[in-house]
């Protein structure tokens, strides 16, 4: 390798290496063993010799006369070139000499790197570094949004395989102070959520059997009390959104369960039931007709057992498919599979996300476990966007439209909403998922919370 470059010539630039290779290798050239003249002492340019010394030969001979038989560059000295020609040193000034001894030549070498080259490269290393971030992070955010779609479906096909078994869509349950009981069945004699309704239909049903004891809802044996505390500080990933909070349990608020044992932590989900494009949920006492978000007492259901009374559905005010004491078919939905929503993403303060109570302040749409009955807009939520007057023009006003996360913000009572930028997921009964925009028309929102409204509605795309 000495021989190649010589003390007087630090690195060849990547033209010369390209040319020395294709000389050397490209049809089958060897090597000359000769090395070069590069000052000839005439003009004309005359045969310049070499002493005998250096070209092996017993005469002296012109220079590189003829090929030598020797061997062309080996990989090692190419890669050696190419490393020393980009290794940041520059060439000598030194104009080379073959024809003096090696050690003769005495040229300053120069150094690697200055420090204004070191600071541009640092420099664009951290450019490229913050245009590839962002790109980073919205891939990472969008393979979360499809799992978080892909959630959504399975509730739906869940719920629609339920309904082909039960005949109904899953009921919002008793109320808020029940949870789910198997002796309960699929449908409005449920006392839990549709939560809890669907777990057979989502590969849970030893979950779902857990608390069985042969004993109807309002009758709970020990046994049946604390294995429904099992059931509910169990959660199924299914019901989790991966943009929103990890798949875990959080604190909820202390109540009485009328047939159970009330766990903290427990499951708390991310996506709710459509109730319809109705405001508020009713409140009021079981016996009156309008049942209180707690539900009915256990003397009360007692009672409307053994009269053999059945359970008021009141689909005149909730316009949706799943509410307290629902029984809705699939029949009843005649404004189209496709033009009705049946579940979507919940709006929550994320203040609240892993406790029900922070510094004070109580949340009233995020505290209770989403296996007990509907009660507190816990598993429901609204569609309403405004109202229609007597000629039928439709009103905007105090629309519950969907929102995004926001700290803070604790007006999510009843409304739609997700931890995703831009966009949330709804599931329409036909199966199908589709995203719509926080800024969705008032009227078209309001119109797919109704199943029998007879007004025509298009998905905005």
């Amino acid at each position: 390798m000495n021989r190649l470059l010589g003390k007087g010539r630090a690195a060849f630039t990547l033209v010369e290496l390209l040319v020395a290779i294709l000389s050397q290798r490209k049809g089958g050239q060897k090597r000359s063993a000769c090395l070069p003249e590069r000052s000839h002492p005439a003009a004309g340019r005359p045969e310049a010799l070499a002493p005998a010394s250096r070209s092996g030969c017993n005469r002296r001979q012109p220079l590189c006369a003829a090929p030598h038989p020797g061997p062309g560059f080996t990989l090692v000295e190419l890669l050696f070139l190419l490393a020393k020609g980009k290794g940041g040193q520059k060439r000598s000034d030194c104009p080379p000499d073959y024809r003096q001894p090696a050690a003769a030549v005495m040229c300053r070498p120069h150094p690697a790197f200055t420090l204004v080259e070191l600071l541009v490269v640092i420099a664009i290393i951290g450019m490229l570094v913050g245009l590839l971030l962002p790109a980073v992070q919205q891939a990472r955010e969008a393979a979360r949004q499809m799992q978080c779609n892909n959630h959504l479906r399975q509730l739906t096909l869940a719920a629609l395989n339920t309904e082909t078994s039960s005949r109904t869509f899953p009921s919002g349950g008793w109320g808020y102070s029940w949870a789910g009981d198997p002796e309960g069945g699929l449908s409005w004699g449920q006392p839990g959520s549709w939560c809890y309704t669907l777990l057979p239909a989502l590969e849970q049903n030893a979950l779902f059997q857990l608390p069985a004891d042969g004993q109807l809802p309002e009758s709970p044996s020990n046994t049946q009390k604390t294995n429904i505390q099992t059931v509910m500080s169990t959660y199924v990933s299914v019901f989790n959104c991966p943009s929103r909070r990890p798949a875990q349990v959080a604190n909820t608020k202390d109540i009485t369960v009328r047939n159970g044992e009330m766990p903290s932590p427990s499951m708390k989900g991310d996506y709710v039931a459509n109730f319809g494009a109705y405001r508020t949920t009713d409140s009021g006492t079981f016996g009156s007709g309008n049942p209180s978000i707690s539900g009915p007492t256990t003397a009360e259901v007692t009672e409307m057992r053994q009269k053999k009374r059945s359970w008021t559905s009141f689909s005149s005010r909730y316009t949706g498919l799943c509410y307290m004491f629902s029984k809705v078919t699939i029949g009843e939905v005649r404004d189209g599979l496709s033009n009705t929503i049946l579940y979507g993403e919940k709006g929550i303060d994320p203040k609240f996300l892993t406790d029900w109570t922070v510094d004070g302040v109580n949340s009233y749409t995020n505290d209770y476990c989403d296996f007990m009955g509907e009660g507190d807009a816990e598993i429901t939520r609204s569609t309403y966007g405004g109202s229609y007057n007597s000629s039928n023009v439709f009103t905007s006003s105090s629309a519950r439209l969907p929102l995004q996360d926001r700290y803070g913000y604790h007006d999510c009572g009843n409304r739609f909403g997700s931890a995703h930028a831009g966009s949330f997921g709804i599931a329409l009964c036909d199966g199908s998922v589709q995203r719509l925009s926080y800024s969705v028309d008032p009227e078209v929102w309001h119109c797919l919370g109704n199943k029998a409204d007879g007004k025509p509605v298009t998905l905005p795309q």
